[in-house]
């Protein structure tokens, strides 16, 4: 396989670019990476770094140049449905990390980079790729440029597509999409100084959701979602509708004007919710290249730091002759879509940014009351513990007991009767169908019924 200056290309040099060309280099193969961008340099983000993804940095051996960096990190969280709904909670150990941060891409970005330097691997800043080179019905490598520079051509067995949820790579191969659901929500959020906050603060409100951390430089982010039906009307006035959000969050609309927003604001609706083939003759994607999710739970750099993590285990095997590359590429697809498709599920559920129902706010209420469950429920939105088994009926059962369940059963029995949603009396046993709690299995390919009604529970970054 070694038919070129470079065993591998990797188009795009942020989180998932550059952890694959780092550990890919690590691993003694001869790499380049590319990228548009010049850095250290911003870019829109989801900003947080669940557990998993810190666990992996430690593993690499970089989190302490995060945590040099001055990157706090958030242990506790307090989340805030509403109607003095509380949970105050800490996140379970995950390989020894226990705590999440919300880096600046300046610096996470940076300090990828540098270590795909230190391996070796070769990284181009400042360069645009025009076109995937072809033989043989292969892709075989790339044609472009440095700013102001001759156009070149770089050739190697495979070429990775790093490129994020735009991907030229993934465009130029036709790479099929699947599971694509719509644009759900738009987000927006800056940096403030003079708002401190101890650890992470979400807020679920009816069609908002909002997430406070701190980040870089003594700083804190505020984010907020809102559906993308309001964004043509909220770009009118961003800051307005923005203040607004914060406004229905307790006291942190005034903290924050206590406070000063010292950049301007981001926003963007550009949130599509898709997976895409992952790999072909001579090509393969990586990180939003190949699933991309509303930023709403917050996994985009998580999630690119493990498919790098997959995927460059995959390459290497493929490539130094343990089994055929195309072989290893289409178990690399198959394991990424089980790791994420929980997740992305649950993402685009919370994607609504729908008020909780009575049922919902029943289970809240019963998590609150129980610290252990309360930090196993923060565990399930980190991607610690699977969502897919958290919000499940049998989960959601247990965790109400038998006397919530009844008391539950009969708050929604009430409900639908004084509604007239029904034009006769619901005894408890209908409601608890009603409610999706019934006793039923769903197929394979069907949403299990509480998961439905109750995934909406918490809109956690």
């Amino acid at each position: 396989m070694r038919a070129g200056r470079y065993d591998v290309i990797v188009v795009g040099a942020r989180v998932a670019g550059a952890s694959t060309a780092m550990l890919l280099a690590r691993q003694g193969l001869r790499v380049l990476a590319v990228d548009r961008a010049s850095f250290p340099s911003d870019t829109i983000s989801s900003h947080q770094l669940q557990i998993p993804g810190v666990a992996l940095l430690r593993q690499w051996g970089l989190l302490d140049r995060l945590t040099a960096a001055g990157t706090p990190a958030a242990r506790r969280v307090r989340f805030d449905a509403g109607d003095d709904l509380i949970l105050d909670g800490r996140f379970p150990a995950y390989d020894g990390v226990d705590a999440m941060y919300s880096p600046r891409r300046t610096l996470l970005d940076a300090i990828l980079i540098d270590a795909a330097r230190e391996a070796d691997a070769e990284i181009r800043e400042n360069f645009r790729v025009t076109e995937l080179l072809r033989s043989d019905g292969r892709v075989a490598g790339i044609r472009g440029q440095a700013r102001s520079g001759p156009v070149v051509t770089e050739t190697a067995p495979l070429v990775i597509g790093a490129d994020g949820k735009r991907s030229f790579v993934a465009r130029a191969v036709r790479a099929r999409r699947y599971r694509e659901h719509p644009v759900l929500s738009f987000a927006t959020y800056s940096y403030w100084s003079g708002v401190p906050t101890s650890g992470g603060e979400l807020y679920q409100r009816p069609r908002r959701a909002v997430a406070v951390f701190p980040t870089n430089d003594g700083l804190t982010m505020i984010y907020s979602a809102a559906p993308i039906t309001e964004f043509t009307s909220a770009r009118t006035d961003l800051e307005r509708h923005y203040l607004q959000t914060l406004d229905l969050c307790g006291d942190l609309g005034d903290r924050a004007r206590t406070g000063s927003r010292v950049e301007r604001l981001r926003t963007t609706p550009d949130q599509p919710n898709t997976f895409r083939c992952s790999h072909g003759p001579g090509w393969a994607l990586v990180g939003d290249a190949g699933v991309v999710m509303d930023s709403v739970s917050a996994q985009g750099m998580t999630n690119a730091l493990q498919d790098a993590d997959y995927l460059s285990t995959a390459v290497a095997d493929g490539l130094g002759g343990g089994r055929p590359l195309a072989a290893a590429l289409r178990e690399h697809q198959r394991r990424r879509d089980r790791a994420i498709r929980a997740m992305y599920d649950f993402t685009v559920k919370l994607a609504n940014v729908r008020a909780p129902t009575l049922g919902q706010r029943h289970v809240l209420a019963a998590v609150a009351s129980d610290q252990s469950e309360t930090d196993r429920f923060l565990g399930a939105f980190a991607g610690i513990v699977p969502a897919d088994e958290y919000f499940s009926a049998a989960t959601m059962l247990a965790i109400l007991g038998s006397r919530g369940v009844r008391k539950l059963a009969a708050a929604k029995a009430s409900q639908l009767f004084t509604s007239q949603r029904r034009p006769h009396p619901v005894g408890p046993a209908d409601a608890m169908t009603r409610l999706g709690m019934g006793t039923g299995s769903p197929g394979p390919e069907r949403s299990e019924p509480a998961y439905d009604d109750l995934a909406y529970a918490a809109d956690l970054d």
